[in-house]
């Protein structure tokens, strides 16, 4: 219980201060202790009240124009990776997992100059990107973060949009894991104990995101998600 409210804690201080990050802190840690198969569709309950929560804080700025056209795209993809996940082997997910975690870490120290992308057409090969990764791993956050850094989305609007995503596609993937039967009575045990960590976790971080220098509190995460993606690998 402890270990579980510890790890939601930390990944909601996360999203909560830099606008994402939760699955990609909580993912590869609750692997570890729940395994995939309560982990991904815990992270999915867990991640749709927390997003609720930070879109209504920047909900002026959100752009549902933009969104739309990830989330189409995303449905295709949602169900590909629930399917995926439930048939391949557990020690193969939790390397492919390890190696989005890395991949995305990297990219984000590096911070290549991506160019400018312009229309619709890049949203759904994104959005399809992030659906399969979604529904597999909880883990959309790459592919749209990538897209809006592209997009050259103001901070705000940045914020709110993710949330506004990664709150449809949550709610599709958790749909996708219930029809599948995969939230059961031992998922809704571990969200109970999930529910302080998330509470305090959001609390802290909405603290230090008037407080901390975001650029440096990022890099810190980011560090982190590489020994954590490194140990996915290697364990």
């Amino acid at each position: 219980m402890i270990i579980v409210a510890l790890i939601v804690f930390l990944g909601a201080l996360v999203q909560s201060s830099i606008g994402f990050g939760f699955a990609l802190v909580t993912m590869p840690i609750l692997v570890g202790v729940l395994g995939i198969h309560l982990a991904a569709p815990l992270v999915a309950l867990t991640a749709m009240l927390l997003e609720i929560t930070i879109l209504l804080r920047y909900r002026e700025a959100f752009n549902f124009g933009v969104v739309k056209h990830l989330t189409i795209a995303a449905i295709i993809g949602i169900p590909i990776g629930v399917l995926a996940a439930s048939s391949i082997e557990a020690d193969v997910v939790d390397k492919f997992l390890g190696i989005i975690v890395i991949g995305y870490a990297l990219y984000a120290l590096l911070a290549p100059s991506l160019p400018e992308l312009a229309g619709t057409a890049w949203a759904y090969f994104f959005g399809l990107i992030a659906g399969i990764l979604g529904g597999a791993y909880n883990t959309a956050g790459p592919p749209i973060v990538m897209y809006g850094n592209a997009r050259r989305w103001p901070p705000d609007e940045f914020k709110s949009n993710l949330q506004g995503f990664f709150l449809i596609n949550g709610i599709i993937v958790i749909i996708v894991h219930a029809a599948g039967g995969n939230i059961t009575s031992d998922v809704f045990r571990d969200l109970i104990f999930a529910l302080p960590g998330l509470a305090l976790g959001l609390a802290a971080g909405f603290y230090l995101s008037m407080r901390i220098n975001p650029a440096l509190f990022r890099n810190i995460v980011l560090v982190a998600l590489l020994f954590l993606g490194a140990s996915l690998l290697i364990l």
